[in-house]
């Protein structure tokens, strides 16, 4: 939160702090299992074709037969799992660069790592809020919000955790 508490004016203190919520790690996660999947299933199905069309010796090993695949198949198989950490990686990196926060004046959306993309709403410029959640979101309590902004258009927030209090954060912010 350094940016936002950085930023804070003289008689401005912070409401709420919006956190991502666990599901987002878990979908990053995946990122990393989906990569395996596919390395995997581009391998068995490789050695499972190189095996039909008589191009393995019987009796060959799993690992002989990887060894025998075509060499684009293998580096296929490694860039699908590469994809994966990548998607990963920025998953991650977007979560810890990201930094929303409702103070007594404003919202603040703060994202980037190197290069900083700010957007800011003051409190008595938003006409509404939407509260946006899939059933998974309604059971793990997670969602999305779309804020909008007179003049300033929609600001949709990426998944936070409990966005029904992040709304009413928002409200309580309105009335100081």
């Amino acid at each position: 939160m350094l940016y936002v508490q950085q930023s804070l004016g003289p008689d401005e203190e912070l409401v709420h702090i919006g956190k991502f919520h666990w599901m987002y790690t878990v979908n990053a996660f995946f990122s990393i299992i989906w990569g395996m999947v596919f390395s995997i299933f581009i391998i068995a199905g490789a050695v499972i074709v190189y095996q039909n069309l008589g191009k393995l010796p019987p009796g060959t090993d799993w690992l002989q037969a990887v060894r025998e695949l075509h060499p684009f198949l293998r580096i296929g198989a490694f860039v699908m799992f590469l994809l994966g950490v990548w998607g990963f990686a920025v998953k991650m990196v977007t979560k810890a660069t990201t930094e929303i926060a409702i103070t007594s004046n404003r919202l603040v959306y703060k994202r980037g790592l190197i290069a900083r993309q700010v957007g800011e709403i003051s409190i008595d410029r938003i006409e509404g809020v939407n509260v946006l959640q899939s059933i998974s979101g309604r059971l793990f309590n997670y969602g999305r919000l779309a804020i909008r902004g007179m003049g300033v258009g929609e600001v949709v927030l990426p998944p936070i955790e409990d966005p029904i209090k992040f709304r009413q954060a928002i409200e309580r912010a309105r009335s100081l």
